[in-house]
């Protein structure tokens, strides 16, 4: 590059999140809870800007985001009854205007939603997993496959926060009844029929586009691991004991008893993890972005990969099956990953710089 006539500058990215007018008018670098990044671009010569989203103003966001070099979006799919339908059409515009975009809304439609459980499960994380693209066509075959198979696990397309998220188990003892135990916090168990199930179930159509169908994993109850990613590269780990589709204790689901344990944060070198790691980077990462057709460039700058315990093979060694990929809005984040984040944003930023220029 020639940097007599392309002198470098410093470059400008928003971080995108979604607040009501007092956040818009409020939130600063310092008291915004991704503070870190903040100070992790900077460190990086990153100058970052809080924007806050929401539809009520959505054309004075537009604006804001037309004026910096790349938008790093954190909003989660549905979020106190709003979803991203009217902001991923904005941030597909100003991608096409010049800004970079991360992740970009297309990107999440690959990735970052429960059909891409379906689409890679030949991929060494994977497992007995079913598509349904169709009311018509869960009603007919999910029954069966209940029956056969045992405990299943229902999943809406998109979603967070275990929202549309279904353990099912067929009653022995009664025909056609099911037991059925949401992933939302402090649900309970019902006992009812399958016909009533599906459906509760099928609206998840009209917002998703399917449903995915996953076999029920026995070894939930030993926990999740939270592989975080910041492009192609693990940023760090987070263990947990969770709660979600366990059926809740006697003293109720709002009990302390009741809760997930703390996420136990590591970073990307933590020794028990480092075959997860090695999986992760030199493998399923690779081979999920050419299954998707997604340029390593365009993987979010964050993101995570959650994991529960699969049957231990034949060495007694674990292994691992995917349950979810979040892309639209990861966090809370290890401490190692805000540096991993400025590192691939500088990267992504420079890229694009020069392919302005070589255009």
């Amino acid at each position: 590059m020639d940097t007599e006539r392309h002198p470098s500058r410093r470059h400008i990215v928003a971080i995108l999140s979604r607040g009501d007018a007092a956040a818009r008018r409020d939130t600063t670098a310092q008291n915004s809870r991704f503070v870190r990044v903040f100070e992790a671009l900077a460190a990086a010569g990153i100058e970052a800007r809080p924007v806050i989203y929401d539809e009520t103003f959505a054309d004075a966001v537009r604006d804001q985001l037309l004026g910096v070099d790349g938008v790093l979006v954190w909003v989660d799919p549905i979020h106190q009854g709003k979803t991203r339908e009217a902001l991923d059409p904005l941030l597909r515009d100003v991608a096409a205007q010049g800004p970079w975009v991360s992740a970009h809304p297309d990107v999440i439609l690959k990735m970052g939603v429960k059909e891409v459980l379906y689409r890679t499960r030949h991929l060494g994380w994977g497992a007995d997993t079913h598509r349904y693209d169709t009311a018509a066509s869960f009603r007919a075959e999910f029954p069966s496959r209940l029956r056969v198979n045992g405990p299943r696990v229902l999943k809406q397309n998109r979603g967070n926060g275990g929202q549309g998220v279904w353990k099912v188990e067929a009653l022995s003892n009664a025909d056609a009844m099911v037991r059925v135990l949401h992933a939302q916090r402090g649900s309970m168990p019902e006992e009812m029929p399958l016909d009533a199930l599906i459906a509760r179930c099928e609206p998840y159509f009209g917002w998703g586009g399917c449903i995915i169908d996953q076999a029920f994993q026995p070894r939930l109850p030993d926990g999740m691991i939270r592989c975080y990613m910041s492009g192609a590269k693990v940023a760090g780990f987070g263990q947990q004991r969770i709660k979600a589709l366990i059926p809740p204790p006697p003293e109720g689901p709002d009990s302390p008893e009741a809760q997930p344990g703390p996420r136990i944060m590591h970073g990307p070198d933590a020794p028990q993890l480092q075959a997860l790691r090695r999986s992760m980077e030199d493998e399923w990462t690779p081979q999920m972005m050419e299954t998707l057709g997604i340029a390593e460039t365009s993987l979010p700058v964050i993101w995570d990969a959650d994991f529960l315990y699969g049957p231990r093979d034949a060495a007694g060694a674990d292994t691992y099956v995917l349950c979810e990929i979040n892309a639209s809005s990861c966090f809370a984040i290890p401490e190692e990953a805000p540096a991993a984040i400025a590192r691939t944003v500088k990267l992504r930023l420079s890229l694009t710089e020069k392919a302005g220029f070589d255009g």
